[in-house]
């Protein structure tokens, strides 16, 4: 009997995330700035963020959402091949991150580890290398992380405008290869999972355009300045342009794979301020009950809100199995993209 051909596709084995215990509240942050939580309520839809604790640092985070993850793959930290981490703020400015999260996870082998750094983006651009490094056959297994703590050096605690969007927190995927068979029928061979039903990672693209660099960035780094810096943004164009790339990224993934917005059960937008989503999910057509938003209580987690958003998500039960989910996100640069996951 002939061995039937195999393919490969990419599944979503495990989800974490993990928040510091810490809360700050706009009651909060409204006893430093000249501001009030009605304001920062009808500009960002946020009302309270996550703060890391002065002795959690960025693996620390990491390491308690990876190990969610891998808990809910029914995976050990020895069967992964490797580990993609995006972050905007590494524990060190080397070794990688990643590095420091293989060490204590206890992988146990040398296996690459590295970090990703796309900002905003940065999950969907780890989720790329990690999808590709899988389907090359490269590894049969690879975490996938964002973690972030904002809250320490890059955001001007003075600046109302910056100030009260971002927070501290860690979110995890596990990648996992899983083999699917063709078929062969009376007219031709074909594969018997197509985009409309095959479990998995179906497609993701991404993109940059440095034109935008300066419309948000941090005024400091190791190879142009002595400082860290701060965070600057120019609002109006970041709101701008985030719709227009986000729900561009999704229409794109959604043309070239023969699907339509009907086919998504959810959409996983960037959390980065609740009229930004909206303004995604009007633009393609979606409706806000199919937008999953965790910004009000979150803020925004940088590389960590989409992986922290869908673990919030499938805890409550919302995302099934057979479910399209579409994540999409932007980030300084600009650099943005997007994902369709068959969950």
């Amino acid at each position: 009997m002939n061995e039937q051909p195999r393919a490969t596709s990419v599944v979503v084995a495990g989800v974490g995330a993990y928040l510091p215990q810490r809360i700050l509240t706009n009651k909060e942050l409204a006893q430093d700035l000249e501001t009030d939580d009605a304001w920062i309520r009808t500009r960002t839809g946020i009302r309270q963020r996550h703060i890391a604790d002065p002795e959690e640092s960025t693996s620390d985070l990491a390491l308690k959402a990876s190990e969610r993850a891998l808990t809910a793959a029914r995976c050990s930290a020895q069967q992964i091949d490797a580990i993609v981490l995006a972050t905007t703020t590494p524990e060190n400015t080397f070794p990688a991150t990643a590095a420091r999260l293989q060490q204590k996870l206890g992988v146990g082998k040398p296996v690459p580890a590295y970090d990703v750094q796309a900002v905003c983006a940065g999950f969907v651009f780890a989720l790329h290398s990690a999808w590709n490094m899988i389907r090359l056959q490269q590894a049969r297994r690879v975490l996938v992380v964002g973690a972030e703590i904002y809250s320490r050096s890059i955001i001007d605690w003075t600046d109302r405008s910056t100030c009260v969007l971002f927070g501290d927190g860690a979110g995890a995927f596990v990648l996992e290869a899983q083999e699917k068979t063709k078929e062969k029928t009376q007219e031709k061979t074909q594969e018997k999972t197509t985009s409309a039903t095959q479990r998995g990672i179906l497609d993701i693209m991404l993109a940059t355009d440095g034109g935008f660099y300066e419309q948000l960035y941090v005024d400091g780094g190791a190879g142009s300045s002595d400082r860290v810096g701060h965070l600057k943004m120019q609002g109006n164009v970041v709101f701008r342009e985030a719709i227009d790339k986000m729900s561009q990224s999704v229409a794109l993934l959604l043309a070239r794979n023969g699907l339509s917005v009907q086919d998504i059960a959810w959409l996983v937008p960037h959390q980065a301020n609740s009229r930004i989503m909206s303004g995604v999910a009007r633009k393609l057509g979606i409706e806000e009950a199919r937008v999953v938003s965790t910004v009000e209580d979150h803020g925004n987690i940088s590389a960590a809100t989409i992986p922290a958003a869908l673990d919030h998500a499938c805890k409550q039960g919302s995302v099934k199995k057979g479910d399209l989910v579409a994540l999409t996100a932007m980030g300084g640069g600009f650099a943005w993209g997007g994902a369709l996951i068959r969950w």
